[in-house]
């Protein structure tokens, strides 16, 4: 029996020791091998500083030529492009290298600062990876921005060498000067099988529609003519600045100025014949930067190239581009509306062009500047923008369904040119207006408010937007007996944005909105309300104000709930404003600020005087001088603004509000309607609204 029972420990003991010494094996297989090959997948090598490799282009290398006739249907392969990918769209840039010929030469020469910053502007990108296998578009490290800075031949040899060049098949190759001199052709001269040119100075029978992308070229000069911008009196009207013109350009301009002073032609000082900035007018010497400041109209004629770039710097001085070059494709025509901010003319016509350009108004020639001007900053104004601006587009080709809106690429954020969106007739006396209460669980309140309202002469029908999904409103026969109609509508989601859904049941034009614990107003503060309301359509007209703040010690802006004179918000609890603008918040505002308000259950009421201030410019109406707003029936832990942090999260809403929308719309003003007489000791008779609350 004992030596049984030995022998068993003795068999447990070896089989603890086996298992001890495969154990042992095998974290130390998992140690020395597996874990060196994970941690050498998991490092990212630097991406700005790639070891520069150095590459033997031999001499007899194909060279496959260029396709002429490609599209974005044909040449690229869409199946590149994975969709789990961050929506398919990737782009891999090739790490630094030196190529050189067999003779030991270096072919191109060193990488411009403008092609670095791009190609760094693509690696800090969302756009980018450093994963070929995962990539949609493949961009050479090879400078090809200017065609006179390296060798035609070479640089294609080079090129068709890369990895996965592949005919150049999903390859992006950027150029900004095209021509070698006498030709200056309008597409870069290098042999580059499918691969997509964004260029400059495309013509319409060079450009690839819907696969190559018309880009800008960068100016420096731009950058100071764009930071003293403004739109002042210009005492010349038409100026030509490019110094480069063909003689018989020179002499047609020359002769059109003789005959009409407000067209100027510059032309080089003989004295500064390489000094860009310095141009002469007869005996007078003018700066580069002021004659395009001070010019209402650029005019832009080919020159040794299709396009230089005297566009670019008029644009960023605000001075109108003429452009007289036939067929030319401007910049991103793909998405820019360019008749927005350029006059195309005739390169054949121009001894009728004063005549059509003088009448031209002074404020559509405002228009015109403000647009090319913010053009400029937006599409134009460094190589990083325009290379964010060709991504953008490449990225919108493949996932049209999600692209840009016209009004997104061309319309610019002009608050001082705010319009009113409702053009709307004068409304008669018989218009009323629609009750909107929101409501969760407060039933008391709301069957007395329903109550209530249900007695002004001007409603028309209520309607209770029940946001509880957990309990049911109640069974129909409790609810009050009103002689106006009344529908309950049941949401599937517990959201604040509930309430400015544009339901089919909202007939009036008028809404008044009204939070289920506003019972302490009168009939006549509703009735007057709405009277101001019907002056003022476009605005909110409401009761209780609030106000925003700069606070300097936190550089930020401020929520104040505070009673003061000034007013920029007037909370939703119980407004009036235009059935409109439930289809405005719905639909146009920005969904990320509606997913805001949604998340956190707070600031509807701000977003709705966000959206109504950005889109006319306009401050809401506080009518009454009533401020005290609080329910006295209800109960605190009842309401929503009795949570501590509920001034912190409403601050946090405008300026995160302020942020998406990229200015602060809010107006504040110190200005209260109140009923004419209300104060004043005379008849009850003889006011029209005499239970109005005092302070």
């Amino acid at each position: 029996m004992f030596i049984r029972l030995a022998c068993c420990r003795l068999l447990r003991h070896r089989k603890f020791i086996y298992l001890s010494i495969f154990i042992s094996f095998l974290l130390s297989f998992v140690y020395v091998v597996v874990v060196p090959q994970v941690l050498k997948l998991l490092q990212k090598p630097p991406v700005k500083t790639h070891e520069i490799h150095q590459y033997v282009v031999p001499g007899d290398s194909p060279i496959v030529s260029t396709y002429s006739q490609c599209t974005f249907y044909d040449c690229f392969n869409i199946y590149r492009c994975n969709h789990k990918f961050n929506g398919g769209f990737k782009v891999y840039v090739y790490p630094m290298a030196r190529h050189i010929d067999s003779d030991g030469i270096s072919i191109g020469a060193k990488m411009s600062k403008e092609y670095r910053s791009m190609l760094n502007a693509i690696v800090e990108s969302h756009y980018y990876t450093q994963n070929p296998e995962e990539a949609c578009v493949f961009v050479p490290s090879i400078d090809t921005l200017n065609q006179n800075r390296f060798r035609v031949k070479e640089t294609s040899q080079a090129l068709a060498l890369l990895p996965y060049w592949n005919d150049g098949q999903n390859h992006l190759v950027f150029n900004m000067v095209p021509g070698t001199a006498p030709d200056y052709k309008t597409v870069v001269d290098l042999s580059i099988g499918k691969a997509m040119v964004a260029g400059v100075g495309f013509d319409s029978w060079t450009y690839r529609s819907s696969f190559d992308i018309s880009i800008s070229i960068y100016s420096d000069f731009a950058i100071s003519l764009n930071n003293n911008y403004t739109f002042r009196y210009r005492p010349i009207f038409i100026t030509t600045v490019q110094t480069n013109l063909h003689s018989d350009f020179i002499t047609y301009l020359k002769s059109i100025e003789k005959q009409n002073s407000l067209i100027k032609v510059m032309g080089k000082c003989s004295n500064s014949k390489h000094n860009r900035s310095i141009l002469c007018h007869g005996n007078s010497t003018y700066n580069y930067a002021n004659i395009l400041a001070e010019s209402v109209f650029c005019l832009i004629l080919p020159g040794p190239r299709l396009i230089d770039t005297t566009l670019v710097d008029s644009l960023a001085a605000g001075c109108i581009p003429i452009v007289a070059i036939n067929h030319v494709v401007l910049p991103f025509l793909e998405v820019i509306d360019w008749k927005r901010a350029v006059i195309f003319w005739s390169e054949t016509e121009l001894d009728a062009l004063l005549d059509v350009v003088s009448g031209i108004p002074l404020d559509r020639r405002k228009e015109m500047s403000a647009q090319g001007h913010w053009i400029y900053q937006k599409y134009l104004s460094s190589p990083q923008v325009i290379t964010m601006t060709t991504l953008k587009i490449l990225s919108q080709r493949l996932h049209p369904h999600s692209s840009d809106f016209y009004e997104d690429w061309n319309l610019r954020p002009n608050p001082e040119s705010a319009r009113n969106p409702l053009f709307l007739p004068y409304l008669s006396e018989s218009s009323g207006f629609t009750a909107i209460i929101l409501s969760y669980n407060r039933i008391d309140s709301l069957f007395k408010l329903i109550n209530m309202i249900s007695k002004a002469p001007s409603l028309q029908k209520i309607i209770v937007v029940w946001n509880n999904q957990y309990k049911s409103p109640p069974h129909f026969s409790v609810w009050p007996k009103v002689d106006v109609m009344l529908k309950v509508i049941q949401t599937t989601e517990n959201k604040l944005s509930n309430r400015f859904f544009p339901y089919k049941e909202i007939e009036t034009e008028a809404v008044l909105s009204l939070d289920d614990d506003i019972i302490m107003l009168t009939l006549d503060e509703i009735e007057f309300g709405f009277q101001v309301w019907k002056e003022f359509p476009d605005h909110i007209v409401g009761y209780p104000s609030r106000t925003h703040v700069w606070n300097n010690k936190t550089n930020s802006w401020k929520y104040e709930s505070e009673w003061k004179n000034e007013i920029s918000m007037v909370l939703t609890g119980a407004a009036f404003y235009h059935k409109y603008w439930h289809h405005a918040y719905t639909y146009i505002m920005p969904s990320n600020i509606k997913q805001w308000v949604d998340d956190h259950m707070n600031c509807e009421d701000i977003a709705m005087n966000f959206l109504v201030s950005n889109t006319t410019n306009k401050a809401p109406i506080k009518v009454t001088p009533k401020k005290k707003f609080k329910c006295p029936q209800c109960l605190n832990t009842e309401m929503l603004s009795t949570d501590q942090g509920h001034m912190a999260t409403r601050t946090s809403c405008i300026n995160r509000f302020v942020s998406i929308y990229g200015r602060m719309p809010l107006k504040t003003v110190e200005y209260r309607v109140d009923p004419v007489l209300y104060k004043d000791a005379f008849p009850k008779k003889l006011k029209k609204y005499n239970n109005i609350g005092e302070l």
